[in-house]
This record gives C-alpha cells, sequence and structure tokens, in this order.
C-alpha cells in the first residue's frame, strides 16, 4: 500500500543553491511566508511511501508566484530605534512609527528616536529630520 505525503516550502529561486523556508503543511501557509519573506516561489515535496513508511520516490514541484501590483510598496517597513536606551520597533505605516516615538519620547524624557526606511531596491537607511518632515 503507497500513499503520497505532500508538504511546502518558501524558497527564492530554483537553482540548486536556494533559500528554502519551511516545511508548511498548505500551500496557503507557504506563500503567505513566502510573500512577507519577499521569495518569488513555492516549491512542493511529494513523498511517496511504501511499506514500512519508507521514503520510495520524491517529487519536486517549482510554482512561481505571480507578482503583485507594486512590489517595493508591499516591501515597505519602517524600523524606530531609541538612540539613547536602543529600544526597537518594525511598523508597516509611517504613521505608527510616529506614534511609538511620541509614545516613547514621553515617557522617558530627553530620549531621542530614529526613522529607518526599509524597502527591497534601496536596503535600509535612515529618514534624517523626519520630525520636521512630519
Amino acid at each position: 500500500m503507497t500513499r503520497i505525503e505532500t508538504f511546502w516550502m518558501a524558497c527564492d529561486c530554483t537553482e540548486s543553491l536556494r533559500s528554502e523556508y519551511g516545511p508548511f503543511r498548505s500551500r496557503a501557509e507557504a506563500e503567505t511566508e513566502a510573500r512577507r519573506l519577499g521569495f518569488g516561489f513555492l516549491l512542493r515535496y511529494e513523498h511517496v511511501l511504501g511499506e514500512n513508511d519508507q521514503v520510495v520516490e520524491v517529487r519536486s514541484v517549482f510554482l512561481e508566484l505571480p507578482q503583485e501590483q507594486d512590489p517595493e510598496r508591499c516591501a515597505r517597513r519602517f524600523y524606530t530605534r531609541c538612540a539613547t536606551c536602543g529600544e526597537a520597533a518594525m511598523h508597516d505605516e509611517p504613521w505608527r512609527a510616529e506614534v511609538w516615538a511620541d509614545i516613547h519620547e514621553f515617557e522617558h524624557s530627553r530620549h531621542k528616536v530614529r526613522l529607518f526606511e526599509q524597502n527591497r531596491a534601496e536596503g535600509l537607511k535612515e529618514i534624517g529630520n523626519w520630525r520636521e518632515s512630519a
């Protein structure tokens, strides 16, 4: 009696030297994690199991994820870090970063919060004088 066991991985490319993350039991879980990591592919492993649950055959199928409308916009994240105490946080929206900074500076007088923006095109960069421009 044979049975097939399937699991999913998020991966960055189809080459032999690739980064994989997982395993996941469902495609939806793997796809969510792949998008979060910025990976463009899913890898489905199928193990054909024979007697005594021994692996008889392994099949690999790559699936390319469709590109999002504006990948730089979706991959943009904001980071706040206190230059005084080192406390840090990650934010998806710039207004959340500003609120976090306001609360932190209110609770800790004389602390200075710095703002960083990260996207795939430019990497991590500090936004200088962000309090004056807001």
